[in-house]
């Protein structure tokens, strides 16, 4: 589409988004690559780590890691000893994931790596820019996940999020 066409006035969030998440984790992959982890492993180790153990399912809607994918990199993660799943007591159909003293010692190691590049994204980009951004991204999920779950069950758009509507 020509700039101007007048047909897609807004810009492409989608794509905005991804172009600044390679940004981002563009700082963060020699860390990871120089630790022998995964982009995918990394997130699950770090969502284990700030969440305690949680079940595939609710791994995979956290990290957004497919089903399938899932399957494959809990496997794998498990035959590098970094994570260890056991089914649970009242229902032997599931799984609870938790990490091992492998990967928190994995995770310890990487730990100042890791801040240092927090604190140079924030030097770059500021504090105050910082959070307010974090915040941002907190309400823009927040609310795209309420009304995903109010269109769902049924409920319009409108009546699902006033903000929203207004911006629109």
């Amino acid at each position: 589409m020509n700039p101007g066409s007048g047909k897609l006035r807004h810009r492409n969030l989608p794509l905005l988004l991804l172009q600044a998440r390679e940004q981002v984790i563009a700082r963060f992959r020699p860390i990871l690559n120089a630790h022998a982890i995964t982009e995918q492993q990394w997130r699950i180790v770090r969502a284990l780590i700030d969440t305690g153990p949680l079940e595939p399912r609710e791994i995979g809607e956290l990290c957004r890691i497919s089903s399938p994918s899932l399957a494959g990199v809990l496997s794998r993660m498990e035959e590098l000893g970094l994570i260890k799943r056991k089914r649970l007591d009242h229902d032997q159909r599931r799984l609870r994931v938790s990490l091992t003293p492998r990967s928190r010692a994995l995770a310890a190691r990487m730990a100042p790596q890791i801040e240092a590049t927090y604190r140079h994204i924030e030097a770059l980009i500021g504090t105050e820019f910082s959070t307010r951004f974090y915040a941002a991204l907190d309400e823009l999920i927040g609310a795209l996940a309420v009304h995903t779950l109010n269109a769902s069950s049924g409920e319009s758009a409108a009546s699902a999020s006033p903000a929203l509507e207004s911006q629109e």
